[in-house]
């Protein structure tokens, strides 16, 4: 028996045959900053007449299938195809079948190559059902190749900029991080658009250097497999780096198609059902700040202590999301004496999960202090509302350079230091320096205008005849041309 399943019975096919219909497998890594965009994405592709059907585990599989409901009503079909992460093969528990359940670093390089092992699952699921083209995630490289045996096309989805995308691969083709004498010493970014500087601390540790473990393979492979795929998408529009939109296919000699913002696509106004947004209502224009930093980055309550002194003395109103359970009756060791009680009115402290979205998109939001993880870098982006930039981990600090030193439209709180899990360390003076920086003065008037000139040119690009829009039909007949051109969709439509 395989070991995966069928778990969304097809609806009866209404419309189109289901021959000249293409059929998309989308593949995102076990994260949920990676699902939400594929979700996004395998609806906008079934809007255009397409069949998705998603690859994932067991964990993802509610969160999946709730968000999905809505559209499998009006007769279009997305299904889902569980795999199982094989953890008993490297030493992980069983049942870790999401990145957030790995506590430590070592658990998460052992996650990554439990990852590595899933491709026979994979090879059996395309044997199966032959779809026209698989859409994978960086972290699963090596599914380019087993795609291949089928005929299949490849596209890499990586869910960062295109900024991002062109810094990673010219430090993979230049390896300028290898020429400067210490890991402070600022270097400049080899064939880039602008003149960027990072230090060696920027980049991730497997970057800096290559310790023989999991991630620095995972990440070289990661960079080898962009040159012989099909393409890759991205979830950027256009007029946000138009110089890095056409730098990025060039680098690389293959086809990029932008197709973002994914998540403005079919979204309704937000229903205003959460206490914050409520709390929102009663507050004047541009006057709170929003605080969060992802469902991986965390910090410990040193930390903590200094963003909630350091929110205190900038005299900001905020909603601050943090990660932690508080406790009835009980003193937070991580918030001042008194804090909540002074900030009463003045500020919320949730903890868990917020409806970020419809928050940023709150009139009464003039600031985010961020990761910058991608996702929440354009969902600022898109709602107009400048940032401030604390870069954790991932490829956050490169996104931070482009939204301070090209699109300057936020300014950087001071970390320094790439961090796998918890953050680098920031005084209470630059967090309230730089909070007051986006929320008053003449500074901040001009970061406002131009992030909501943006936010306008994002809405653009995803109308008809928008630059995502064009980009999104041009994927499609590509798909379709590869396959017809070749008479059937179990053919090769590329050739290595």
């Amino acid at each position: 028996s395989a070991p995966y399943t069928d778990l969304l019975q097809r609806p009866a096919m209404s419309g189109k045959t289901t021959n000249d219909q293409l059929h998309v497998f989308f593949f995102p890594f076990m994260a949920q900053g990676h699902m939400r965009p594929t979700i996004d994405m395998a609806k906008l592709f079934i809007s255009r007449g397409t069949r998705a059907t998603i690859i994932t585990t067991s964990y993802f599989t509610p969160f999946l299938s709730e968000s999905i409901e809505k559209v499998r009503d009006s007769g279009a079909q997305i299904d889902i195809l569980n795999i199982r992460v094989p953890t008993e093969e490297v030493g992980l528990p069983e049942g870790v079948d999401s990145v957030h359940m790995t506590g430590t670093p070592e658990m998460q390089d052992k996650f990554f190559q439990a990852c590595g092992k899933l491709g026979p699952q994979l090879d059996q699921i395309l044997d199966r059902h032959r779809p026209d083209c698989l859409v994978a995630n960086m972290f699963f490289p090596w599914a380019t190749d087993v795609a291949a045996r089928f005929g299949i096309p490849t596209i890499l989805f990586h869910g960062t900029s295109y900024f991002a995308l062109c810094a990673q691969t010219s430090m993979f083709l230049n390896k300028p991080q290898e020429k400067v004498s210490s890991d402070s010493e600022p270097f400049i970014i080899p064939n880039f658009p602008d003149q960027i500087e990072i230090t060696r601390n920027q980049l991730a540790e497997f970057v800096r250097f290559d310790d023989g473990s999991e991630l620095p393979r995972l990440f070289k492979a990661i960079r080898e497999v962009e040159f012989k795929t099909y393409g890759v998408l991205v979830n950027s529009f256009y007029e946000l780096e138009p110089a890095y939109a056409d730098h990025y296919p060039k680098l690389l000699g293959r086809k990029a198609w932008h197709i973002g913002p994914l998540f403005l696509y079919g979204r309704g106004t937000a229903s205003n059902e959460h206490e914050c947004l409520k709390w929102l209502d009663s507050k004047k224009p541009h006057s709170v700040i929003y605080v969060s930093f992802g469902s991986v980055a965390s910090f410990n309550d040193e930390q903590l202590m200094e963003i909630a002194t350091g929110l205190e003395a900038s005299g900001q109103q905020f909603i601050w999301v943090v990660k932690k359970e508080k406790q009835e009756g009980v003193k937070e060791e991580w918030l001042p004496e008194g804090f909540e009680e002074r900030m009463e009115g003045k500020g919320l402290i949730l903890t868990g999960w917020a409806p970020q979205v419809p928050i940023l998109q709150h009139e009464a939001i003039g600031g985010f202090v961020t990761h910058c993880g991608w996702n929440s870098t354009l969902e600022s982006v898109c709602a107009g509302v400048p940032l401030v930039t604390w870069p954790v981990s991932a490829e956050q600090f490169y996104n931070e350079k482009l939204v301070t030193q090209v699109l300057r439209i936020g300014v950087e709180v001071g970390a320094k230091i790439w961090k796998r899990m918890v953050g680098d360390f920031v005084r209470r003076e630059a967090i309230e320096k730089a909070v007051s920086r986006v929320m008053e003065g003449e500074e901040a008037e001009e970061i406002r205008s131009r992030v909501k000139g943006l936010a306008e040119k994002a809405r653009n690009a995803i109308k008809e005849g928008g630059s995502s829009v064009l980009d999104l039909n041009a994927l499609f007949d590509d798909l379709r041309s590869g396959r017809t051109a070749h008479g059937s969709s179990s053919e090769p439509l590329h050739q290595y």
